[in-house]
């Protein structure tokens, strides 16, 4: 108590800046690994930070002295791992922009978001129009939209389709979205290297399983040779999905756990739009 009975109104004025500081600084680097891979990687940390504070607490003298070996080349681990979080954020430094308004998640989009897939998809698969979509969820791909040429624009059925029509600039990459925007286009995106994958399938198909293997994203693929619409998740892909399944599973993953009754009732409303126009992919 003598410590703060002593404190000055300089040196409280002093403290509070100094916490806000730290605290303002902690904030950003939050917002800088949210959005990618280094979440899922900080939440391994975190477990063995704790196994290391039960070790310690209990005396287990074996898993402490593992995980104290551990932690004394955790630091190179650590720049070895965030690498390309911590390149980022020295170039966003450098740039100006780590202070800079982040994004975020728009919980309501979701049904923009499948209409205006739904309508390309249809018309490309008719004419046989290669495409690839990425849906972007928990698990962040900045890195991936890094690679791309970027343009946050609103998800249109049109614009997808003059972005995938053959010959023009962005046709061969991968578009990805992230909540009611079209992040970027022309992406690179990692080929699954699954050897149990079907030889048919081209580097589309392979980039869309690729994608959902190192992160929790939906990626929709319209086969250039066949017309065929297939849908990947979580390293698996389903090949020729029909319309109306594909509609139920976009809204099942991509719709946040909220009523079922509004869930069934936008998916409703999509597919009705799609018979009233003639739908199917030919």
């Amino acid at each position: 108590m003598s410590y703060f009975s002593d404190l000055t109104w300089h040196d409280w004025l002093k403290d509070i800046i100094d916490v806000g500081i730290v605290s303002f600084i902690i904030y950003k680097m939050i917002l800088l690994v949210r959005g990618t891979r280094a979440v899922q990687l900080l939440k391994g940390i975190f477990v063995l930070v704790g196994t290391w504070a039960i070790s310690t607490w209990f005396n287990l003298y074996t898993l402490k002295w593992l995980m104290n070996q551990m932690f004394t080349f955790g630091v190179v681990s650590v720049l070895i791992i965030f690498q390309p979080e911590l390149r980022r954020a020295l170039e966003q430094l450098g740039r100006g922009k780590l202070f800079s308004r982040t994004y975020s998640m728009e919980r309501d989009a979701v049904s923009e978001q499948v209409d205006g897939v739904i309508r390309a998809v249809q018309h490309m698969a008719s004419r046989k129009i290669g495409a690839l979509i990425v849906f972007e969820r928990s698990t962040g791909v900045s890195e991936l939209i890094e690679s791309g040429i970027q343009m946050e624009s609103r998800i249109t059925s049109e614009l997808l389709i003059n972005i995938f029509t053959p010959n023009t600039p962005l046709h061969d990459g991968a578009v990805i979205i992230r909540g009611n925007q079209i992040m970027a286009a022309g992406c690179y995106l990692p080929l699954s290297e699954n050897p149990f994958i079907s030889k048919e399938l081209g580097t589309r198909h392979r980039a869309a399983i690729g994608v959902s293997e190192v992160s929790d994203a939906i990626s929709v693929v319209v086969s250039e040779e066949t017309g065929q619409v297939s849908l990947s998740l979580n390293g698996m892909i389903v090949r020729d999905i029909n319309e109306e399944s594909l509609i139920s599973k976009l809204f099942e993953e991509l719709t946040p756990k909220t009523s079922p009754k509004s869930k069934e009732k936008s998916i409703m409303s999509i597919s009705s739009f799609f018979k009233r126009k003639g739908g199917g992919h030919g």
